[in-house]
C-alpha cells in the first residue's frame, strides 16, 4: 500500500511522476514518514541490516589504533568528525580504545556526531551518555564551526543517498521515474532526463550505457563529497562503503543496476515494495567519489578492500592464538569475527575504504602499512 504523503507527493507532481532521487528522498528523509526518520530499529538483530561495527567491537578499536597514531605523527586538531554514525557503537568502541591507548590524550578528543535522523540521535547520546567531548548535530550546517581540522570519518554513509536510475532504451538514453497505476500500485515510467547534469555525468566519466543498461547517478553524493573538503581545511577524510569502479560497473554482473532494498535482513530486488518500510542502497561509485574529493582539493591516499586495509591496520594482531574448543566463548567470537571482517567470502566482500588528505602531504606513512605509495 502507497503511503499517503508519497501518493500526494507523486499526484502533486509535474506529469504525475517523480524520478528515483525524489522517491528515495521521500521515503528515506522525509521529516515525519522518511524510513530514517521513523522511531524504530533499522541496524542490528531487531533491524533490517549490519554494518561492520555489529560485527565486533573490534572494527572501532582498530580504527582507534590508527586515529591516534595519526593525530600524534601530525600537527592536527585532534577532531573526529562521524557522519551518520547509527547507533553510535563505533564511536563508542573507537573512543573506549583511545582510553585503553592513550587516556591523556583521550581526555583532549573532540567528536563530533553528524545524525539525519533523530531515532538514531537518541540512541547515539544514550550509548555515548558516558564520554567526555561528544557532541551531536543533526546536520554539518547545525555544528557551529565553519570550517574542521581533524578526521572526518563516514562508514555506509553515501550508499544510501538519494541516486538517479538511468537506462539506455532502443539506443536513447531516458531516465527511470516513479509513478502510480490506475490501481493505486507504483510503477515505473521511463522519460528525457530530468536534469542536464546526468548527462554531464556520464560524459564526463566516459559511460557510454549498452542497450538495456541501467546505472545509477550519484549526484546528491557528489555535492556532498565536494562539501564536505570544503568543510576540511586540514587532516583527512575517511570513507568506508562498498561500491565498485567504473571497469567493474560496467561488466554484465551489473547490467540491471545496484539499487536494492534491504528489510528484515533480506534483499529486495524490487525498490519500490515496502515504501517507508525497508532500507535502500546503491554501490557507490568509487572513481566519482574520488574525482569529487580531488576535484576540490583533496590528495588521494589510497583505495583498498576493507579486509586488506583491517590487515594492514593490524587487525591480527587481536587474533587469540590459544585453541577455545567452546564455540561460544569470546576468544572464539572474536576470532570469527576478524575472519568475517578480513576474508572475500565474509563481511567486507564488496566494501572499501578510501582515505584523502588535504595539507598534511606524507603525514600517513608508516600508518596503514609501511610499503604504502600514495597515488
Amino acid at each position: 500500500m502507497i503511503p499517503d504523503f508519497l501518493a500526494d507527493k507523486i499526484r502533486n507532481s509535474a506529469g504525475r511522476k517523480i524520478n528515483y532521487a525524489t522517491y528515495m528522498n521521500e521515503v528515506l528523509y522525509n521529516p515525519e514518514f522518511g524510513y530514517y526518520m521513523r522511531h524504530k530499529d533499522k541496524v542490528g538483530a531487531k533491524g533490517d541490516f549490519l554494518t561492520s561495527s555489529n560485527v565486533s567491537d573490534i572494527y572501532g578499536r582498530v580504527f582507534a589504533g590508527l586515529f591516534v597514531r595519526y593525530f600524534k605523527q601530525n600537527t592536527l586538531a585532534p577532531v573526529i568528525c562521524e557522519i551518520g554514525g547509527g547507533t553510535g557503537r563505533f564511536a563508542k568502541q573507537l573512543l573506549e580504545e583511545m582510553k585503553l591507548l592513550d587516556e591523556d590524550f583521550y581526555h583532549t578528543i573532540s567528536y563530533r556526531m553528524i545524525e539525519s535522523s533523530p531515532f538514531h540521535l537518541e540512541c547515539q547520546r544514550e550509548v555515548l551518555a558516558g564520554e567526555s567531548g561528544v557532541f551531536f548535530y543533526s546536520s554539518l550546517d547545525e555544528m557551529p564551526e565553519k570550517e574542521l581540522e581533524g578526521i572526518i570519518f563516514s562508514n555506509e554513509l553515501f550508499d544510501a543517498f538519494p541516486v538517479h536510475v538511468v537506462e539506455r532504451k532502443n539506443g536513447q538514453l531516458l531516465e527511470v521515474f516513479v509513478s502510480v497505476d490506475d490501481s493505486g500500485e507504483l510503477i515505473e515510467s521511463k522519460d528525457s532526463p530530468s536534469t542536464p547534469e546526468i548527462e554531464q555525468y556520464l560524459i564526463c566519466f566516459d559511460l557510454d550505457l549498452k542497450e538495456g543498461q541501467r546505472m545509477e547517478i550519484p549526484l546528491a553524493m557528489m555535492n556532498y563529497a565536494k562539501k564536505l573538503s570544503c568543510f576540511l581545511t586540514k587532516g583527512c577524510i575517511i570513507t568506508v562503503d562498498y561500491g565498485y569502479s567504473f571497469k567493474e560497473l560496467m561488466q554484465p554482473e551489473h547490467h540491471e543496476g545496484s539499487l536494492r532494498g534491504y528489510y528484515q535482513h533480506k534483499m529486495i530486488r524490487d525498490p519500490l515494495l515496502h515504501p517507508s518500510e525497508m532500507d535502500l542502497t546503491s554501490h557507490i561509485h568509487l572513481d566519482a567519489l574520488n574525482r569529487a574529493l580531488t576535484d576540490e582539493g583533496m590528495l588521494s591516499i589510497l583505495t583498498k578492500h576493507q579486509g586488506e586495509f583491517l590487515v594492514s591496520a593490524g587487525i591480527l594482531e587481536y587474533l587469540q592464538e590459544n585453541f577455545d574448543p567452546n564455540p561460544f566463548s569470546e576468544q572464539s567470537k572474536r576470532n570469527r569475527a576478524i575472519r568475517n571482517l578480513i576474508l572475500d567470502s565474509g563481511w567486507s566482500h564488496g566494501f572499501h575504504v578510501l582515505i584523502h588528505e588535504k595539507n598534511s602531504n606524507g603525514s600517513w606513512t608508516g600508518i596503514v602499512d609501511d610499503n604504502e605509495k600514495k597515488r
